[in-house]
């Protein structure tokens, strides 16, 4: 066989190989993260839901979802270990003191946007209003003026609405 043919299917192999080790490296990283977990950090499940590790077993987890609730969950449902300020903030809704801003910041809504600042005039602005009416309706008006001169000319033709050339 010619080593051309066989390309193909070398790619194919290599292709499958690297997509299986990456796949590997990953479920390796969340069985560390999963090992790393001890009684009192915040977590993050595959669900969504946000809670506290209690207690850890083999294979099982004891989480506090709410203060006194305490749920049983696989090790495997615990999709990230959240360190304390994240959970904290998530959780809780507590602020971080520092804001790290290093650029323009985003409004929340456009209506900033759309307000003029004090340093501008506003005589300086375009507020002219365009009517678009106006050229609507004397388009309209011309064309009902062409349409009874047509009915005009059928007319002197001796023929009434609807009749035809054909005897």
């Amino acid at each position: 066989m010619n080593p051309v043919t066989l390309l193909p299917f070398i790619v194919l192999i290599g292709a499958m190989f690297l997509m299986t080790r990456s796949a590997k490296k990953k479920q390796a990283a969340a069985a560390a993260m999963r090992n790393e977990m001890q009684p009192g950090t915040g977590v993050r499940t595959i669900g969504g839901m946000y809670a506290t590790v209690k207690e850890l077993h083999d294979d099982s987890v004891l989480l506090e979802i709410a203060p006194g609730v305490h749920a049983v969950y696989a090790k495997n449902s615990i999709g990230a270990v959240l360190d304390d300020a994240e959970y904290n903030r998530i959780v809780h809704g507590d602020e971080e003191e520092e804001l790290d801003v290093d650029g323009a910041v985003v409004p929340d809504d456009a209506s900033s946007l759309t307000e003029l600042d004090d340093a501008t005039d506003e005589d300086t602005s375009d507020d002219t209003k365009i009517d678009l009416g106006k050229k609507a309706e004397a388009d309209e008006a011309e064309a009902a003026d062409t349409q009874v001169d047509k009915k005009a000319d059928k007319k002197a033709d001796g023929k009434a609405d609807g009749e035809a050339d054909a005897k």
